[in-house]
């Protein structure tokens, strides 16, 4: 090869490892932006803003005032840079574990006197990579919530050992600026056949669960979620009504409610609100 051929590799090199986001030249690319919602993508390892998070009012969730008290106060205390606990929101569906969540940082985030409070989602599929975001996030001047919805395990996984690494326990640990708040429809994280499946088959029964049961010790808070009742799913159905400013009378309400819900097999949240957003359509408004 000539000097000259040479030369245009070199430059050619030059060239593109000064494009590159790590070459010493670069500037880095900063993990957030001005939204105070991202959700994170494991595979590629970085946050991709939501300009837009899909929520509600936190004075719209009704029947879950106890919950919405406890998480609320968990959660303005770690904004404010005190002591606060990870979450496990656990119950039956549709009562709004999920909507409380992303609804509590709205309404800190509206509010003044807190830290730059930032909501981050991660999917389950990408607790692995669990680490690499706290690492990410560390050292940034805000405080974070890393939020998982619908958390559960089934055989044969074991990503969730990243996430017992971080909650509690690993050299690293989580960083003072995080929170982990995760939904699941199973208090332990786990199903009932699996668990009794691990005792009957293991040769010291209780070690061989204790590792993925202890999971859902190392949140500080567990809030459960109930099926709801009658009247309080009527109040739901209310509270909502009244919101949008529906203009359907109390005892046609009542009636559609009941009937709606028969159809149904199910008293909730969810429910209550997919009732209302159908009314709505009837009376020409938008939900």
């Amino acid at each position: 090869m000539t000097e000259d051929y040479l030369s245009r590799i070199a430059a050619a090199l030059e060239a593109i490892a000064q494009k590159l986001p790590n070459s010493d030249n670069s500037t880095p690319n900063p993990a957030l932006g001005p939204e105070n919602a991202y959700h994170w993508q494991g595979e590629i390892g970085t946050l991709l803003a939501v300009p837009k998070v899909s929520r509600v009012p936190l004075e719209m969730l009704r029947g879950i005032d106890t919950v919405r008290d406890i998480l609320l106060r968990n959660t303005e205390q770690f904004a404010r840079g005190h002591g606060a606990n990870n979450a496990l929101l656990w119950g039956a569906r549709g009562m709004g574990k999920s909507s409380l969540v992303k609804s509590i940082h709205a309404d800190i985030e509206s509010r003044s006197g807190f830290d730059r409070l930032i909501l981050i989602e991660i999917a389950r599929e990408d607790l692995e990579t669990l680490p690499q975001l706290m690492r990410l996030i560390a050292k940034e001047p805000a405080r974070f919530i890393v939020f998982c919805d619908d958390l559960s395990f089934d055989k044969g996984e074991t990503s969730y050992k990243s996430l017992k690494t971080i909650l509690d326990g690993g050299l690293e640990g989580r960083p003072e600026n995080v929170l982990f708040y995760a939904t699941s429809n199973r208090r332990h994280l786990m199903p009932r056949d699996m668990i009794e499946n691990e005792r009957s088959s293991a040769i010291n029964p209780n070690e061989a669960v204790e590792e993925k049961v202890s999971l859902s010790d190392r949140f500080g808070l567990w809030l459960g979620f109930h099926n709801s009742d009658q009247d309080n799913y009527l109040a739901m159905v209310s509270g909502y009504a009244d919101y949008y400013g529906l203009s359907i009378g109390t005892e046609a309400l009542r009636a559609r409610a009941i009937e709606w819900a028969a159809t149904r097999g199910a008293r909730s949240g969810r429910v209550a609100i997919q009732l209302v957003r159908t009314l709505a359509g009837e009376e020409g408004k938008a939900v």
